[in-house]
């Protein structure tokens, strides 16, 4: 099962993700989501867990915990097509009118 953790501290590792979550069985992995940018934690992760029932116990025990001086979300990971809310579609950029002919007011033949 693919778990989604919101709310974590900037400070979490993947290491300590994998660690927090192996009290409760086996981890096959565990991701802290990083910025591109800036290098820094975006402060929510994943983990997958391979024992459903595990994972389950892991998600009711762990939800709503505090953890490294912040108040985790732990919930089961949707896919992106079964997520709720959110406009859907892409964003699209307008850049202005167009249209119309451009006058040329240099020109003497008007």
């Amino acid at each position: 099962m693919n778990i989604f953790i919101a709310k974590l501290s900037p400070r979490m590792t993947d290491e300590s993700l994998e660690s927090l979550f192996s009290k409760f069985g086996t981890v096959e992995s565990a991701k802290v989501i990083m910025d591109k940018e800036t290098g820094r934690s975006k402060c929510f992760g994943f983990v997958e867990m391979p024992n459903n029932e595990e994972a389950n116990d892991a998600i009711s025990q762990l939800n709503e915990v505090e953890v490294d001086d912040s108040t985790i979300v732990v919930k089961e990971a949707r896919p992106r097509e079964q997520r709720s809310g959110g406009g859907g579609g892409q964003r699209r950029r307008s850049f202005g009118g167009g249209g119309g002919q451009r006058r040329d007011y240099n020109r003497r033949d008007y």
